[in-house]
């Protein structure tokens, strides 16, 4: 039974220092081990200061701002429907995401910048950030929202407080929704992709969405739709199929996942690291050119 304000549904979870899965940390574990250690443990870094790995791993990209900047227009557009259903103003509309556009290229350090000396105008990210929220307003999907999803907006989740920490089998796991709504019995969870189709990451994310509503609101598999919206080149979307089986396979690899990164650890419980020297480099050189650490890496080739 879903409160008229199901925030307030959501469980709460006592804080530990025991690792927890997420979809992201894996893919960097999987990726480079090495990065993965300044990502995660770099005050157990006996060489370097962490200060300076802190603003390696602050710095940004023309892609990944690109999809923040579009995540926080979305999300503000669906909080103002909780306030009102007035038609958007375009033109003030416009307006408010060229100014945000301003404040997040101005605010940050990007990679392209710190590493190539590229100057990064907010005009070209502008115009990139311009035609994907166009592709999402006149979406039928928006329409869709506008008219059924509107009427039930005092119960819509819109990017939650906090990290989307839930159970898996007892081990700790994130998946923080982008927009999670009820429509009668079903909840729809909505993931927006500013970036390129991978179906094998984006599934196993939409899994770890639905296994997160189903909970902390009790809901069965089959009344929790999961859909993928990519909005660029154009607007398309993948309804996400659900089922006992496909639950029962993300929680096996959940838990073996988990059990990987264990393995490089000293102490489970703290999640301390094992030394440094235990992680190693990745083999992908690829990689290593977009590689935030490349400046204090030793095995960094390319």
């Amino acid at each position: 039974m879903l409160t008229n304000n199901i925030v307030k549904d959501i469980k709460k979870i006592n804080y530990t220092d025991v690792l927890g899965w997420s979809i992201s940390r894996y893919e960097k574990f999987s990726n480079c081990k090495r990065r993965y250690f300044y990502d995660y443990y770099a005050k157990f870094d006996k060489e370097l200061p962490p200060e300076k790995i802190q603003f390696l791993k602050s710095l940004t990209s023309k892609p990944l701002e690109t999809g923040n900047i579009v995540h926080d227009v979305i999300r503000d557009i669906l909080k103002r429907y909780q306030k009102t259903t007035k038609p958007l103003n375009k033109d003030r509309f416009l307006k408010y995401f060229f100014k945000l556009t301003e404040e997040h290229c101005c605010s940050k350090i990007f990679f392209e910048h710190y590493y190539d000396g590229e100057i990064i105008l907010p005009s070209k990210i502008y115009i990139k950030v311009k035609n994907i929220l166009e592709n999402f307003i006149n979406s039928s999907r928006f329409a869709w929202i506008e008219k059924n999803a509107v009427p039930q907006n005092p119960k819509w989740i819109i990017e939650p407080e906090g990290f989307g920490e839930f159970k898996i089998k007892n081990y700790k796991a994130f998946c923080k929704v982008d927009f999670l709504f009820p429509i009668l019995d079903k909840i729809y969870i909505m993931d927006w992709k500013t970036g390129k189709p991978d179906k094998k990451k984006h599934l196993k994310q939409l899994t770890g969405y639905a296994l997160w509503a189903s909970y902390h609101f009790n809901k069965k598999a089959d009344n929790i739709v999961p859909i993928i919206v990519y909005l660029y080149p154009q607007y398309k979307e993948n309804n996400i199929k659900i089922d006992d089986l496909s639950i029962l396979e993300f929680e096996n690899i959940v838990v073996n996942e988990t059990k990987n990164m264990y393995e490089y650890l000293i102490d489970i419980e703290k999640n301390i690291p094992k030394d440094k020297k235990e992680f190693p480099f990745t083999k992908n050189i690829v990689l290593c050119k977009y590689c935030n650490y490349k400046e204090i890496c030793p095995g960094i080739r390319f």
